[in-house]
């Protein structure tokens, strides 16, 4: 009995050890080809309000709970959340914006988990489409580290990300019953 408490103590050990010596950041890239000009998708990203209609989480929870303040889009715009367990809590505000190529948001979550990262999109345009790339990177404490052993953050996030900017090509496409929402 006491050989299998110590080879599942080694065991354990060697998990640790190998989940330690994971990366301490992390990013999640994913880009999409949107037939619109930058100056078209720039601000359904630079308008908290007009995430509604392309976020991959906003339909998560029909009673999310959604407050703005700052500035109305651009650097200083504020959208916090809080929702069920889909969505949890937390906060995004839009730190740097240069029309129409590049928003900087620092996003932090507060529920289910408290992280704090980086969330980047930058928009190129390629004729008359846009090449839009979001990025979302940050530190990797233990807890993120353990995850990699499962697909990372990359599994977690990747796919609504591509749900994302696949609801962003409609909507700046106009291929959507709610296209773009009038700015507020």
């Amino acid at each position: 009995m006491t050989e299998i408490i110590l080879i599942v103590l080694v065991i354990l050990a060697a998990l640790l050890i190998y989940i330690m010596t994971r990366p301490n950041t992390f990013r999640v890239r994913r880009s999409a080809m949107i037939d619109a000009p930058p100056e078209k998708v720039f601000p359904l990203i630079n308008d908290f309000h007009r995430w509604e209609v392309w976020s991959p989480w906003e339909k998560l929870d029909p009673a999310l709970q959604r407050r703005f303040s700052g500035p109305e889009s651009g650097k200083g715009s504020i959208y916090e959340w809080q929702g069920n367990k889909k969505v949890g809590q937390g906060r995004m505000e839009i730190v740097d914006s240069f029309a129409p190529s590049k928003i900087l948001i620092k996003l932090d979550f507060l529920k289910p988990f408290e992280s704090h990262n980086t969330t980047e999109f930058t928009l190129e345009p390629k004729d008359r489409a846009t090449e839009v790339n979001w990025e979302m990177y940050g530190p990797s404490p233990f807890m993120t580290k353990a995850m990699s052993l499962f697909g990372g953050m990359d599994k977690m996030v990747g796919k609504d990300f591509e749900k994302g900017l696949a609801n962003m090509r409609a909507a700046a496409e106009g291929t959507t019953p709610e296209a773009v929402p009038p700015p507020r």
